[in-house]
């Protein structure tokens, strides 16, 4: 796996801008990387140059695993929040199935009540009282019977 710039420059205990003199001199071959426009080292064509110490690889090799750890970690609690995130909604949907539930289950008691009420008052109308005749009285007070 080829290095990037920085993890060359730690492979080879050497400064970046020393490492990238090296490749622009044309004493060191390396390529672009397509994805982000930086550069890629074979490890033997860095090793050709400046030999491997051990200690060295092995700390970029404990960095790198590190660093994977670290990225391991946090996409792990990324995971759990959203885990329980979705524990949450389920809960708020459930709340809500029971209020609709019971908020149409008292608009269909309101409505029975309605019509209960609406056809009891129609089926029986009120019996309008019969007055009795009134006595005939004039207008004129002289013409008064009586």
């Amino acid at each position: 796996m080829p290095y990037t710039l920085p993890q060359a420059a730690v492979a080879a205990e050497r400064d970046r801008t020393t490492i990238l003199r090296m490749i622009k001199s044309g004493k060191l071959s390396a390529t672009r990387d397509p994805a982000n426009n930086g550069w890629l080292i074979e490890p033997a064509e860095l090793h050709r140059m400046y030999p491997a110490r051990a200690d060295a690889m092995a700390d970029a090799r404990a960095d790198a695993q590190q660093r994977s750890a670290d990225a391991a970690a946090v996409l792990e609690a990324k995971l759990e929040a959203e885990r329980a995130r979705a524990v949450v909604l389920e809960g708020v949907v459930d709340d809500l199935r029971r209020r609709l539930d019971k908020s149409e289950d008292e608009r269909r008691a309101t409505a029975e009540k309605l019509t209960a009420l609406l056809s009891d008052s129609r089926s029986a109308p009120a019996a309008v009282p019969e007055s009795p005749s009134p006595t005939r009285r004039s207008w004129w007070p002289w013409l008064r019977r009586g």
